[in-house]
């Protein structure tokens, strides 16, 4: 599987499971909420700063969403 489709699954998995929407979550991480949904898409390519702050708001480490 592609690692920006991995990356977008993972986001999107977490982001459920804490119960936020794309808006909540791009709010917590300082992103834009179009961009949030690029990357759980899999058609946005972050950078490792980003992977950091969608952890971040996430309340789980960076290496999760690359699993």
């Amino acid at each position: 599987m592609d690692i920006k489709a991995v990356v977008g699954r993972n986001v999107k998995q977490y982001r459920e499971a804490k119960g936020l929407s794309q808006e909540q979550l791009a709010f917590e991480a300082d992103l834009h909420r179009t961009y949030v949904s690029g990357v759980e898409r899999g058609v946005r390519n972050p950078t490792v700063l980003i992977v950091a702050k969608l952890a971040s708001a996430l309340g789980v480490k960076p290496y999760k969403l690359l699993e």
